[in-house]
């Protein structure tokens, strides 16, 4: 039986996601890229300097904007910041909580660790993984994922060579799971955009409940 360290946490529904996406003002909004997997660890985890410059971490959440988000710089986000609230508070999200490490095995091949202030996922969790100019995590239904693998069975008389099988093809992303990834993309450039701390409360509050978080 699977412990349960974190508590649950539960995603926006659609129409409620969709409803306070209309009340973001319109920014310019890349496609934000989706892929599944499911949760192989989770390791609770400390964020510093060097967090967004770790190699081969993709770091999320309200942390990702004062880090970068794992992109080529880690204070890219940073040297972006346009709202003078913004400006004073953003570093606040990286450190008042506690941050987690999930590493996600994506399409059955690839895995692939995001650091991120989201508790409540768990291993065998299956979840989305979106990233544009910032990342996030999101619980997703378990049909979005292949199946998790079976115990390994007791091995058989070794059969003759046989060329190895392609990989699956990635599972084709859900529209609503993209829709999701753009809003979450557009409320943290809302956040970076905050001009007063009133504003920069709601852009964050938005940015928790269509993030997933």
């Amino acid at each position: 039986m699977r412990s349960k360290p974190y508590p649950r946490t539960h995603s926006l529904s659609g129409s409620a996601a969709l409803a306070l996406l209309a009340l973001l003002p319109a920014v310019a909004l890349a496609q934000t890229r989706v892929q599944y997997g499911r949760i192989t660890a989770v390791t609770p985890t400390t964020v510093d300097d060097s967090t967004g410059r770790n190699v081969g971490r993709v770091v999320g959440g309200g942390i990702g904007l004062a880090s970068g988000s794992g992109q080529s710089s880690s204070n890219r986000a940073l040297r972006t910041v346009g709202g003078v609230a913004a400006g004073r508070r953003v570093g606040e999200l990286a450190t008042r909580t506690q941050a987690f490490e999930y590493t996600v095995l994506v399409g059955g091949t690839n895995t692939l660790r995001i650091v991120s202030e989201q508790a409540g996922k768990r291993v065998g969790d299956c979840v989305s993984v979106e990233q544009g100019q910032f990342a996030n995590i999101r619980l997703v239904p378990d049909s979005r994922c292949a199946p998790p693998p079976r115990p390994a069975a007791a091995p058989a008389p070794t059969p003759a060579p046989a060329r190895a099988a392609a990989p699956p093809p990635a599972p084709a992303v859900d529209p609503a799971d993209q829709q999701a990834a753009n809003a979450c993309e557009q409320a943290k450039q809302q956040v970076l955009a905050a001009e007063t701390d009133e504003a920069f409360n709601l852009a964050e509050r938005r940015m928790r409940l269509l993030c997933g978080e």
